[in-house]
C-alpha cells in the first residue's frame, strides 16, 4: 500500500505533544492493531443503523416495490424494469436497482425485509469502502471520522433503509472512487476502465445524476495522473469509452427493440429511453419541465426542495438531511489543499482532496440551481465527499495546530462554526431533542478553548480527549435525526430523515410522500377513498377470469399497493404520475376487447391531482366513466371501479 505522510517523521519526533495522535493518524504498512477493529466497528455501527427496525416502513416506496415484485415473477420485467409482470410500462428510471431487489425477492420471497435488506447492505458496504479509501489516502484516524460522519448523515440513514435507487447509486459512486484512486496510485489503465464501467452501472441506476462525479475524475486524472501527458490523455480516452459503452447498452437495446416488443418507457413522452435521459430524468430536472411526468408539480421552482439559490442546501427541506458538516467539509478541503501545496504533482493525498472537493462542489452547484424536480434525498450522493473531507480536514487541522499557533485557533473556530450550524438546524424543530443544540454549542466552545492552546503548552491527552468530545457532540445532532428516522414509518416518493419540518409546500408536512403507514390506497378524492384494500383486491382477484391485468388504474402510485397485495399484474396507466401517454384510448379498448383487461379504476391518480390529464389522455377517463359500468363494492364513498367487459365486446 502506498503511504502518505503528512509531516516529516523527524518533525513529529521533536513534538512530544503530538505523539499520541500521530500514532493514531499514521497510514503505513504494519499500522497499529486498532485500525482493523475500528474499521469493523464503524461498519457494524452503519449496519445496525440501517438494519434495526428495518421493516417499520413496510414496502416503503410501493412504486419500486411493485417493480421488484414484477422482476421476481418475470425475467422480461426484470430486464426492462417494468412495474408489472406483464410489462405494460417501466419505472421512470433504468432497471439496475429494481434488478437487485427483484433477485432478493426471488431468493427470499416477497416481504418488506426482502425489499429493504439489499438497501441496508448497500449502505454498510458504502461505509466500508469509504473507510478503506480514506484510510489509504488520509490515514486511519481520518477514515474513522469519515466513516462515522457517513454512517450518521441523516439522508444516508434514510436512503439505506429505503428502496429508492439512490442507495445503489451511492454505493456504485463510492466504489468508482475507489477504483479511480487505485488508477492514480498505480498508473494502470485497467483501474481507469474499472472506474468508468462502474460509473456506467451507476448511470443504469439513475441516469445522468451518476455523471456528476465525472468532472472530478477527469480533471484530477488530467492533473495528477501518473505518466506523461500522452498517457493521461490515453487514460481519459479509455475512461470515456468505458463510460459510454457501460452506460449505453440498456438504452441501445430499448431503442432497437420495436415498441410492441417491449413495455412503454415510463416518464417519457415519446416511448423512448433517450427522451427520458435528456428530458424528464435529465435536463428537465435541471431546467424544469421535461415531459412525461413533467418533473414534478407544475409551476417550477424546484418542486419539493425549496427555491433554487446559493443557500438552498441549508433550507428547511435540505438542511437537516445533509448540511450538518457541509461548512466543515469546505474548511477541510481548503486546509488539505494548503497543507499539500508543495507536494509533487502526483501526490495521492492532494489528488484525493481535489477529487472529493470537485465531487462536492459539482453536486452543490447543480442541486442548488436546479429548477426542476429535486428531492431532498438526492443529496445522499454528497455524503461520501463530505465525510471524506471532514475526516481528512480535521486531521490536517490537528497537524496545523502542531506547526503554528494559528492552527489551534482554526481548529477551534471550525468546531464552533459547525456547532452553530447544528444548533440552527435543531432550532427548526424546537420540540425535537430540546436543548441539544445549545449543549452542542457550549461543549464546542469549551473544546475550542482547549485546542486553541498552543501544542507546546498543552498536555497531549487532554487536547486529544477534548477534540474527541467535540467531534462526538457534533455527531449528536445528526445522530438524533438518525434515531428518529429508525423509529419512523416512512412511505411515498418524497421521504425525508429526522423529525418533520413544516415547509408549507410540496415535500413538507402533508405533502407527497413522507411519514405514513405505506397505504397508498388512500387516493386523492377522485376514488379509492371508499374502497378498502381487502374488499377491492378480493373482488378483482375473484373476477379476474383470464385477464392479463386484474385492473387498470390511473397512475403507478395507485397500482403499487394493489399489485403487492394481489400478487397479480396491475396496469399503471400514465406511469408514475398518471401523465405518460400510455395507453391511448384505442389501445385501452383493444386490451379490453381481447380479454386482457376488464376492470378500470377511474380517477385518483397524481396526474389528476396536479391538474394534468390522467391516464395519458383525458379521453380515457371520460370514456371509462361513460361507457363502462360502475361497480358497487358496498363502501360508503364508492370505489371508482368500473367493469368494461361489455363496453367494446370483450372476449373475456
Amino acid at each position: 500500500m502506498t503511504t502518505t505522510s503528512r509531516t516529516p517523521a523527524t518533525d513529529l519526533a521533536s513534538q512530544p505533544a503530538v505523539s499520541l495522535l500521530d500514532r493514531l493518524a499514521r497510514s503505513r504498512s504494519g499500522e497499529a492493531t486498532w485500525v482493523t477493529p475500528a474499521h469493523l466497528g464503524v461498519v457494524a455501527l452503519a449496519a445496525v443503523l440501517y438494519v434495526v427496525n428495518l421493516t417499520v416502513s413496510g414496502f416503503a416506496n410501493t412504486y419500486y416495490s411493485a417493480a421488484a415484485q414484477a422482476a421476481s415473477q418475470s425475467w422480461s420485467a426484470w430486464f426492462f424494469g417494468s412495474i408489472d409482470a406483464a410489462s405494460f410500462i417501466t419505472v421512470d428510471k433504468p432497471p439496475l436497482a429494481t434488478m437487485v431487489m427483484g433477485l432478493s425477492v426471488r431468493l427470499l420471497g416477497l416481504s418488506s425485509w426482502s425489499i429493504l435488506l439489499p438497501e441496508a447492505l448497500m449502505g454498510a458496504a458504502a461505509v466500508a469502502i469509504l473507510f478503506a479509501l480514506v484510510r489509504r489516502t488520509f490515514g486511519p484516524l481520518a477514515a474513522v471520522i469519515a466513516g462515522l460522519v457517513m454512517a450518521l448523515t441523516p439522508v444516508a440513514v434514510l436512503i439505506f433503509r429505503y428502496n429508492n435507487p439512490d442507495a445503489l447509486l451511492t454505493l456504485l459512486l463510492v466504489l468508482a472512487a475507489w477504483a479511480f484512486v487505485r488508477a492514480l496510485e498505480t498508473g494502470r489503465l485497467r483501474w481507469v476502465l474499472a472506474a468508468a464501467v462502474i460509473v456506467g452501472f451507476a448511470f443504469n441506476t439513475k441516469y445522468l445524476q451518476a455523471y456528476l462525479v465525472l468532472p472530478a475524475f477527469a480533471l484530477v486524472y488530467a492533473a495528477a495522473g501518473a505518466g506523461s501527458v500522452r498517457r493521461r490523455v490515453a487514460g481519459l480516452a479509455v475512461g470515456l469509452t468505458g463510460v459510454i459503452v457501460s452506460s449505453g447498452w440498456w438504452v441501445a437495446v430499448m431503442a432497437l427493440l420495436p415498441p410492441d416488443a417491449r413495455p412503454f418507457i415510463g416518464g417519457s413522452t415519446a416511448n423512448s429511453a433517450l427522451d427520458l435521459v435528456f428530458g424528464y430524468d435529465g435536463l428537465g430536472r435541471i431546467f424544469g419541465g421535461g415531459g412525461g411526468g413533467g418533473g414534478g408539480p407544475p409551476g417550477g421552482g424546484g418542486g419539493f426542495s425549496g427555491t433554487p439559490g446559493l443557500l438552498r442546501l441549508f433550507n428547511a427541506e435540505l438542511g437537516g438531511q445533509i448540511a450538518w458538516f457541509l461548512p466543515l467539509a469546505f474548511v477541510g478541503l481548503a486546509v488539505g489543499l494548503w497543507a499539500r501545496r508543495r507536494a509533487p504533482r502526483t501526490d495521492l493525498a492532494r489528488a484525493a482532496y481535489l477529487t472529493w472537493g470537485l465531487w462536492l462542489v459539482t453536486h452543490a452547484v447543480v442541486f442548488s440551481s436546479m429548477s426542476g424536480t429535486i428531492h431532498s434525498y438526492y443529496t445522499v450522493a454528497m455524503a461520501p465527499a463530505i465525510a471524506a473531507l471532514v475526516g481528512g480536514g480535521l486531521v490536517e487541522l490537528w497537524y496545523l495546530r502542531q506547526r503554528t499557533r494559528w492552527g489551534g485557533l482554526a481548529l477551534g473556530a471550525a468546531l464552533v462554526g459547525s456547532a452553530v450550524v447544528a444548533w440552527q438546524l435543531l432550532e427548526r424543530t424546537p420540540d425535537f431533542a430540546p436543548g441539544l443544540g445549545i449543549a452542542i454549542v457550549v461543549v464546542a466552545a469549551l473544546v475550542a478553548i482547549i485546542v486553541a492552546v498552543p501544542a507546546t503548552l498543552d498536555r497531549s491527552r487532554t487536547a486529544v480527549l477534548a477534540a474527541g468530545l467535540g467531534l462526538a457532540m457534533l455527531l449528536a445532532g445528526p445522530g438524533a435525526y438518525a434515531l428518529a428516522t429508525i423509529g419512523t414509518a416512512i412511505s411515498g416518493g418524497d421521504p425525508s430523515a429526522g423529525p418533520s419540518v413544516s415547509t408549507g409546500g410540496p415535500g413538507g408536512d402533508g405533502g407527497f410522500g413522507g411519514r405514513g403507514d405505506g397505504d397508498v390506497l388512500r387516493g386523492d378524492g377522485d376514488g379509492m377513498i371508499g374502497a378498502t384494500s381487502a374488499t377491492l383486491v378480493d373482488y378483482l382477484v375473484a373476477n379476474r377470469g383470464h385477464a392479463t391485468w386484474i385492473v387498470a388504474v390511473t397512475s403507478a402510485f395507485q397500482a403499487g399497493s394493489i399489485q403487492l397485495e394481489a400478487g397479480l399484474p396491475v396496469m399503471a396507466m400514465g406511469g408514475f404520475t398518471g401523465s405518460d401517454p400510455a395507453p391511448t384510448l384505442a389501445q385501452l379498448q383493444g386490451y379490453i376487447a381481447s380479454g386482457q383487461l376488464r376492470f378500470v379504476i377511474a380517477g385518483g391518480g397524481m396526474g389528476g391531482a396536479w391538474g394534468r390529464p390522467t391516464g395519458g389522455s383525458s379521453g380515457v377517463t371520460a370514456w371509462v366513466t361513460t361507457a363502462c359500468t360502475a361497480v358497487d363494492l358496498g363502501t360508503a364513498g364508492g370505489s371508482g371501479l368500473y367493469d368494461c367487459a361489455a363496453a367494446v365486446g370483450s372476449g373475456s
